[in-house]
């Protein structure tokens, strides 16, 4: 199958779009899930407000969030796909310039010493354009997430001592979740990365926290921390908005890789409770949007 590039440009510029208005399905019954369960009346109120911004937001065609965020496309190459890497990486650029320009979007990446802003969501090495393989005959898929800037600086590292064990994940993740506090604008997504280099645990915390709810660790240890942190995190009395209650986060989701025998990397990346994003699969039957 080979892919349209003009195709691609159009869809990662609706992709953008999308995102920035239309919250995952997962992420809606999570928020419904943390109503039922919350005990505090504040949070309560703060979760209703939550809930209700995003009904007026979608009702009315508006943004989930003013903040639109560093744009981040994925990308999966399927078996029997066709495409020139570098050209498809351009074509996701100009949709992503086009949906800032001709939307309009506010552009919020600018220059890390000028601060110039070229009002594109566009930059030096930004969109951050990620491609891989998978399995999936004739399929090409485009995932877009705009991550805002209250989560994003709530992103942390810790080359732990492997002596420490497992005790020393759970300590720093709840660290982590403290003192990120309501900066993140909670109920959170805590991605978690773990082992690898310290690149590796970074990218692997952000594909945690981007991860849908409901999803679990493939690996049968990671996946056990991801429920004993998730329960923990919840019993910090941090809330929504960070204003106090039961709900925090609506999980912790782990990623994980193998490491070098002196080494433990521990990574955290949060994803604020307006966890956006928006998906395109390329089949021979055309083009299929989801989350």
């Amino acid at each position: 199958m080979k892919i349209d590039l003009q195709a691609v440009e159009d869809t990662a510029k609706e992709l953008y779009i999308r995102a920035l208005k239309i919250l995952p399905p997962d992420i809606k019954q999570g928020l419904g899930q943390l109503q039922s369960s919350e005990t505090g009346s504040t949070a309560k109120r703060v979760l209703a407000t939550m809930v209700q911004n995003i009904a007026v937001a979608e009702h009315t065609d508006n943004l989930l969030c003013q903040d639109t965020g560093v744009p981040i496309y994925n990308l999966w190459i399927g078996k029997g796909v066709e495409v020139d890497g570098q050209a498809l990486k351009q074509a996701v650029r100009r949709g992503c310039e086009r949906a800032t320009r001709e939307y309009p979007l506010r552009s919020s990446v600018v220059h890390p010493l000028t601060r110039n802003n070229e009002h594109s969501s566009c930059g030096i090495g930004v969109p951050i354009i990620h491609i891989d393989f998978s399995d999936a005959p004739e399929t090409l898929r485009i995932e877009m997430i705009p991550k805002g800037s209250g989560s994003e600086n709530n992103s942390f590292l810790k080359m732990a001592v492997p002596a420490e064990g497992i005790a020393a994940i759970k300590t720093f993740v709840i660290d982590c979740v403290l003192g990120a506090g309501g900066k993140t604008c909670p109920p959170t997504i805590v991605g978690v990365g773990l082992g690898g280099t310290s690149d590796l645990a970074m990218a692997l915390a952000k594909r945690a926290a981007t991860r849908p709810l409901g999803s679990s660790c493939q690996d049968a240890a990671g996946a056990e921390l991801e429920q004993q942190l998730s329960v923990a995190v919840n019993q910090l009395g941090v809330g929504p908005q960070g204003l106090g209650g039961d709900a925090t986060a609506f999980a912790v989701h782990i990623e994980l890789a193998a490491t070098h025998i002196t080494m433990n990397p521990i990574a955290v990346n949060m994803q604020c409770h307006s966890a956006r994003r928006a998906r395109a699969d390329f089949t021979p039957a055309g083009v299929v949007f989801g989350f």
